[in-house]
């Protein structure tokens, strides 16, 4: 398969808090650097995936604690623009997963220093004001692939799809073949669903 001659565009929808989304995220990273693509990056969020589902009582709290982060992220573009999507998400996702850091709101103080934007931000962590503008962002990247999907959601030429969930990051010309191949795929009408069994955890390195 061949891919355009002129720089394209992707989209890509996470929640910081999604391990694989955060894999892939670093995959698309590789992607870009062999392949003639750029990037777009747009939040959605678990906790809006899981309401109204009947999950464990644990898991529907850390739910309610996991909208935070993208809270703050919606806040940031709509306040200080786009650009400071994806500089939160990898100083987020890199204090998450790479540094093992569980407390939210130590992430999300942390995380706007390093990108130099203001410490009030943290304040919308646990406001809806911007619910709307959040919950729009989280049904575009839905609305392509279906609800019985998670994250992350990749779009492509006109065509989307939910992942690849990857346990560990592919590199330099690896990743751009896996890039070839996952658009290939889902650009077939007729194709759906490709999936095993997962046997070992994300890997960060």
């Amino acid at each position: 398969m061949s891919l355009p001659d002129s720089a394209a565009k992707a989209d890509f929808w996470f929640d910081p808090i999604c391990p694989f989304a955060w894999v892939t995220s670093r995959w698309m990273g590789e992607v870009e650097q062999v392949r003639d693509v750029s990037t777009d990056w747009h939040v959605m969020s678990l906790s809006l995936l899981n309401e109204g589902r009947d999950l464990p009582e644990d898991y529907m709290e850390r739910m309610k604690a996991a909208i935070k982060p993208v809270r703050v992220i919606i806040a940031a573009s709509e306040l200080h623009g786009d650009k400071y999507i994806k500089p939160l998400y990898d100083a987020m996702g890199t204090r998450i997963h790479v540094g093992g850091n569980d407390d939210l709101d130590a992430v999300i103080r942390e995380s706007l220093d390093e990108v130099g934007l203001p410490a009030d931000l943290a304040r919308f962590a646990d406001s809806d004001e911007y619910d709307t503008q959040l919950r729009a962002s989280h049904q575009e990247g839905i609305s392509k692939v279906g609800d019985d999907v998670g994250t992350p959601i990749v779009a492509f030429n006109g065509t989307a799809f939910f992942g690849p969930v990857l346990t560990r990051i592919p590199r330099g010309e690896e990743a751009g073949r896996m890039f070839d191949g996952a658009v290939m795929l889902a650009e077939n009408p007729a194709f759906f669903e490709l999936k095993r069994s997962r046997t070992e955890s994300p890997q960060f390195d």
